[in-house]
């Protein structure tokens, strides 16, 4: 078989989160409006590969996704290791932010999945004006837990395979055999307490049941797409916070679970790529009408 390079570029990001150096790993490929990816929890951004090979989207977008401090190839902040991992709204909100403004990125799209679904609606709540558009996969403003916690950082439980027990069953049993294990893979190569941290956020400190409802999509478009097999994000957890917001975009998409980027790309691909043409349309229509407006002017 012919060697292959995939078009993806990975690179180190040095910032500063709340007032402590961070080292960020990101990768990207393609070119035109920026997309950011933010993977799920205790995985990294090797869940949006597929997007990042695709040129269907890359001939429009620059895709990026980077690594949340703690996971996949991004550093630990120094000192790590006398603390406990928790993922809070504010620092989940800074890097994001941070990450944007450091590559100087103009109003990004924001494509999160999981608790990168919950932040995308943070960021419609907080920060609407800095992004063209924020799409939420498996989002909601919360979820009850079905999980117990403990097990997942224990001595004598190996923490890797025990995520990705947990999570193995939230993928739809369409999805491709290759691709499901893929998908696991990333959470059996998961550090130590990172799963069970990041869900400190998606349990107690991401619950936006009082606040959704204060969404401005005129300000940024909002697309919310579920997995129709998803038993911890359902399609009515996502329902149910869509109609609180007045025109959020809804799918629930057929044939997925809780990783549709990862899970299975060709059928995510059928559901992503109407909007990424959505977003597009958009955009045009306002540069049209500013450039109608200034000839106007004239």
């Amino acid at each position: 078989m012919a060697a292959r390079i995939d078009p993806i570029l990975g690179r180190y990001l040095h910032v500063s989160l709340s007032g402590r150096p961070h080292r960020l790993y990101f990768e990207e490929a393609g070119q035109g409006i920026p997309l950011v990816c933010l993977h799920t929890a205790g995985a990294d951004g090797r869940q949006f590969r597929h997007l990042m090979t695709d040129p269907g989207i890359t001939e429009h977008f620059r895709v990026l996704a980077f690594d949340l401090p703690w996971h996949g190839k991004s550093t630990p902040p120094e000192g790590w290791q006398r603390e406990e991992y928790r993922l809070t709204m504010r620092g989940y909100t800074e890097a994001i932010r941070v990450f944007c403004a450091a590559l100087e990125l103009a109003r990004p799209v924001v494509l999160g999945c999981s608790i990168g679904g919950r932040i995308v609606l943070n960021l419609a709540i907080a920060h609407a004006a800095e992004f063209r558009a924020l799409i939420g996969l498996e989002a909601a403003d919360y979820q009850s837990p079905w999980y117990d916690t403990i097990w997942l950082h224990r001595p004598d439980v190996h923490g890797g395979e025990v995520c990705a027990g947990l999570v193995s069953g939230m993928m739809a049993p369409h999805s491709p055999e290759e691709s499901r294990w893929e998908t696991l893979w990333h959470y059996m190569q998961s550090g130590p307490g990172v799963f069970k941290g990041d869900l400190y956020f998606y349990r107690v400190d991401g619950d936006l049941r009082d606040r959704v409802g204060g969404i401005d999509t005129s300000a940024c478009p909002l697309y919310l797409l579920t997995g129709e097999y998803d038993f911890s994000c359902t399609p009515e957890d996502t329902m149910r916070t869509a109609r609180q917001i007045a025109s959020a975009e809804v799918t629930i998409m057929e044939q997925l679970g809780h990783f549709p980027m990862s899970e299975n790309p060709a059928q995510f691909r059928r559901y992503i790529l109407p909007v990424l043409q959505r977003i597009r349309e958009r955009g045009e229509k306002q540069h049209a009408g500013k450039d109608a407006a200034k000839d106007a002017h004239f």
